[in-house]
């Protein structure tokens, strides 16, 4: 039976029971010391599959098509920073300063890797071009967006010293991230064999972070910081900001003079927020008592992006000729 197209997906399903049990029944005291640590174990191990399964192969073949790698690269870290910048006399009033920060930060994030993918093949894009251009999201993120937080936010994770902050971003991301590349050649038959399994890894891991970040939250008061009408404020923002690219997008595909199967991947790929680098992301570079109200408005962008792209998807599939 078909899902039905108003229902999210079942990792947002996940996200919401979590952050619901997170706001019954948050960690205290020692269960909450004790998550906190197997959160930072659970983001190494994270970005050192990410870097197993990353393609070194896809990577390189999708180099020629440059113009198109570097159009979305300059949406996905500079266009939609400076969007974050520019809206911020006309939202700061509707929003705490964590939940602003939270919408700066999530317009740093690289771009998705699978429903960026996804997307595009079922819009019958350039689906090559597409692997290469999220996979190097991912890859450039991992230095990118601590580097523009470092810059925008001027924020660490938590001890002060932006030398701690980027130590911690080597240690908990890179370095897995890059031990997982050169471990490649000998995992990827096994990762190939067991990819439903890290699936669940990959999901757990997220689902952790945001157990822990929330617990932490909701222990300091979220929801008496968050009323609905912020809730909805905070969508009405997301929902500006991706019409707006989607519009900046299709534009300049189509004023570089790229065909429709590239435009439809610089779309997809420049639009979308990814919610797996994110959290990990934001559990390292945040403090503890801030990461529940940044998270926030990422995950209503991740629904969001995921149930306009399904729609938009299969318009562009349903096209003269496609």
């Amino acid at each position: 039976m078909q899902r039905p197209r108003f229902l999210p997906d079942n990792m947002t399903l996940l996200l919401l029971t979590v952050v619901l049990i997170a706001s019954f029944f948050p960690a205290r005291d020692h269960v909450a010391a004790f998550f906190d640590q197997l959160s930072v174990w659970m983001i190494a191990l994270l970005f050192f599959m990410h870097g197993a399964k990353l393609s070194r192969e896809a990577v390189i073949s999708g180099l020629t098509h440059w113009r198109l790698h570097l159009l979305v690269l300059a949406i996905t870290f500079a266009v939609f920073p400076v969007i974050g910048i520019v809206i911020k006399p006309a939202v700061l009033p509707l929003l705490t300063p964590d939940l602003y920060m939270g919408i700066l930060f999530l317009c740093m994030l690289p771009s998705t890797v699978q429903s960026s993918i996804a997307f595009t093949s079922v819009a019958k894009g350039n689906v090559s071009a597409a692997v290469c251009s999220a996979s190097a999201s991912n890859l450039f993120g991992i230095f990118l967006t601590p580097l523009l937080v470092s810059v925008l936010l001027k924020t660490t994770s938590g001890s002060g010293s932006s030398l701690d902050g980027m130590l911690k971003i080597i240690v908990q991301l890179l370095l897995p991230f890059v031990a997982g590349q050169l471990l490649r050649p000998l995992l990827q038959a096994w990762i190939t064999k067991h990819a439903k399994v890290l699936k669940m890894v990959d999901q757990s891991s997220i689902l952790l972070v945001v157990f822990v970040a929330f617990s932490e939250a909701v222990v300091q008061g979220l929801w008496t910081q968050v009323p609905l009408v912020m809730l909805i404020s905070i969508l009405i923002i997301s929902a500006t900001m991706l019409a707006i690219i989607m519009v900046m997008t299709t534009w300049a595909s189509r004023r570089l003079g790229f065909n429709k199967e590239d435009e439809i991947t610089i779309v997809f790929c420049g639009s979308k927020k990814s919610l797996a680098s994110g959290v990990p992301m934001a559990k390292v570079l945040f403090s503890s008592g801030s990461v529940g109200l940044v998270l926030l408005p990422l995950m209503l962008f991740h629904q969001l992006q995921l149930m306009v792209c399904a729609v938009l998807a299969q318009r562009y599939a349903k096209r003269e000729g496609a």
